[in-house]
């Protein structure tokens, strides 16, 4: 049941977190848009590369990437394949892979392509998605699987932890059900094609369709692959009335439906983020 019954503060000041923010601005790390944690290639000493990991998270442009370095193929090879892979994704995509690039280990062979991979990729997502828990979620959630797909990479790409996807999932639609701008800096960071720690005030003005702080509902994509942990969320959001989130230490992500909480949240947030900034100059 929804409680909050006061009127959205201004857009502009409000903040939403992004994945793992805190927890890197604390420590000084930069972060890279391809960094992940684990190996692209797993590979025989023999053979050479067997397989291709797909980390939950990554863009359709770092997966292209990926594939062309595994295939030592020259660069932008596997996006330009694009046009002839006749990949089976659904209308509301148009041509669009983005979201349907499922992270998970793929063999690789001597007749490996570009199309055959993210065929396999896109296979993959098909048989997560088209099961009846999912499309049973989205209408208990008045979605469809492609808009799930939306919130679920959404969720991978905010949530600090698997432990607080739920609780993203919930405030994306508790947003959504009360017309209110999602405002998640994960979005514009699609748009233009960057991870950064920092959103400013000049990037929220952006003129852009995944600018949600201007732009009303959902980003007219995916802005990652999800994984499984995401895609779940997506589905089966926690309970809860919160509309706002934010990381103010690393392990301590608070939500809330209380604006003025959340405004005492963010200035914890801030005081930390200067005393990170001040240890690491």
């Amino acid at each position: 049941m929804q409680t909050y019954t006061s009127p959205t503060p201004p857009r502009r000041t409000i903040r939403l977190t992004r994945r793992g923010r805190t927890a890197l601005i604390a420590t000084g790390a930069v972060v890279a848009a391809t960094a992940v944690a684990v190996p692209l290639l797993s590979t025989d000493e023999k053979t050479g590369p067997v397989s291709l990991v797909i980390p939950e998270g990554w863009r359709s442009g770092q997966v292209y990437e990926a594939v062309d370095k595994v295939l030592a193929l020259p660069a932008g090879t596997t996006k330009k394949s694009l046009d002839k892979a006749n990949l089976k994704l659904p209308n509301d995509a148009s041509g669009n892979p983005e979201g349907y690039l499922f992270p998970a280990t793929y063999p690789i062979d001597k007749q490996s392509t570009p199309t055959s991979l993210l065929s396999y990729m896109v296979d993959t997502a098909n048989k997560k998605f088209s099961g009846g828990t999912v499309t049973a979620g989205a209408e208990r959630n008045a979605m469809n699987v492609y808009q799930t797909v939306t919130v679920a990479s959404i969720v991978q790409a905010e949530a600090a932890t698997r432990a607080d996807m739920g609780k993203v999932a919930r405030v994306i639609y508790n947003r959504l059900d009360r017309g209110m701008p999602l405002q998640m800096d994960s979005t514009i960071n699609y748009a233009l094609n960057r991870s950064t720690l920092r959103t400013s005030q000049n990037d929220t003005r952006l003129n852009s369709p995944y600018n949600t702080y201007t732009r009303m509902g959902l980003p007219p994509t995916p802005i990652a692959n999800p994984g499984e942990e995401a895609i779940r969320a997506a589905v089966a959001p926690a309970q809860g009335d919160w509309l706002y989130f934010v990381t103010v230490k690393p392990g301590d992500t608070r939500f809330t439906a209380n604006y003025e909480e959340h405004q005492r949240n963010v200035a914890e947030f801030n005081r930390n983020s200067r005393s990170a900034s001040t240890k690491s100059s």
